[in-house]
């Protein structure tokens, strides 16, 4: 397969397929810059739930599918924090538990910047400039960008995100990925096929609300498996945050398929200082390990910044974070 950047529809959506050697990926810009697709189109490998069957599922919950963009990520306490004296009021959007839930971007059309190849791969950057006139500064009163682009390698696909406070008042930089990876990946396995591990340090303890008390609790025999050896991606219902802890300067998720004989990574970077791992009530079909900067409800949690990574851009400043996924034999 040649090296290219097409512009194509998907499932009747606006989409760009990017294509480099055996791979491809598929972003729909008009659908929350949402890449839903990342394929092995040799060995038939999909390593992301993709939406295409399901689209009136993805209407209803997109964060489900692909890679979702999540900026403020997860739960934030009746959608009110205060940060830099500043305090902020965001839609209280999950009744049930009188939470702010995954922030403003996941629904919004994104626009495409930037495509092409070069040395690097086949590539797409989409970009939200945010400003007095756009509908998230309503909530989010702050003149801002956030870019992110994704290239296409003949052995990886690769993110880089990219946000710049371009106003002149401090603004918290708050993001994750609700990444939906599909089990199992190989269209031959089965899910009992497949385990994985994940570079997680401690459990941080949740309310009713599952908001984080500010206290750890301990790992189970299961999550201990997960930080070493191995363990099924549904060994119980899941919705466990957790701090992140890097091995060996690698953040990541790995999900290896013994029948296959592969391994899917997810190396993400150091900038994201923590885990939700989720399962869909151990479905048995995709799970969701999120790498976020900050911890759920980090303005609203009494423990310092380096421990709950809540980050404060000042004018001028910006944040890069770049994360890469592949697969290797084992």
């Amino acid at each position: 397969m040649m090296m290219s950047v097409k512009e194509a529809t998907y499932a009747g959506e606006s989409a760009i397929l990017l294509q480099n050697g055996d791979y491809e990926a598929i972003l729909l810009p008009k659908r929350g810059g949402n890449l839903v697709a990342f394929r092995d189109v040799k060995r038939g490998y999909r390593f992301l739930r993709e939406p295409e069957q399901e689209m009136d599922q993805f209407e209803k919950s997109p964060i489900r599918f692909g890679i979702p963009v999540l900026f403020p990520p997860n739960r934030y306490r009746d959608g009110v924090f205060t940060v830099a004296g500043r305090t902020y009021h965001l839609p209280v959007n999950e009744e049930s538990t009188h939470n702010h839930l995954h922030g403003f971007f996941s629904r919004l059309a994104w626009p495409v910047v930037a495509s092409g190849d070069n040395a690097e791969g086949a590539f797409v950057e989409i970009r939200h400039d945010v400003d007095e006139n756009h509908p998230v500064y309503e909530h989010w009163p702050h003149r801002f960008s956030i870019s992110i682009r994704y290239t296409l390698t003949t052995s990886s696909l690769v993110q880089t995100v990219h946000i710049e406070n371009t106003g002149d008042t401090p603004m918290p930089c708050m993001l994750g990925f609700h990444t939906a990876v599909l089990v199992p990946f190989a269209p031959s396995s089965s899910a009992a096929d497949c385990t994985f591990t994940l570079t997680i340090g401690e459990r941080w303890q949740l309310d009713e609300r599952k908001l984080p008390t500010g206290r750890f609790q301990p790992l189970n025999a299961g999550e201990q498996n997960m930080k070493s050896g191995g363990v099924s991606p549904f060994f119980e219902a899941m919705d466990n945050h957790y701090s992140a802890a890097p091995v060996d300067g690698h953040n990541q998720m790995v999900l290896t398929d013994s029948k296959a004989g592969v391994r899917f990574i997810y190396d993400v970077d150091l900038g994201y200082r923590h885990w939700m791992v989720w399962n869909n009530n151990a479905g048995g079909t995709f799970f969701c390990p999120e790498p976020q900067i900050n911890m759920v409800n980090a303005p609203n949690v009494e423990l310092p910044a380096d421990v709950t990574g809540l980050v404060i851009l000042q004018p001028g400043e910006s944040w890069t974070g770049t994360s890469r996924m592949y697969a290797e034999s084992l």
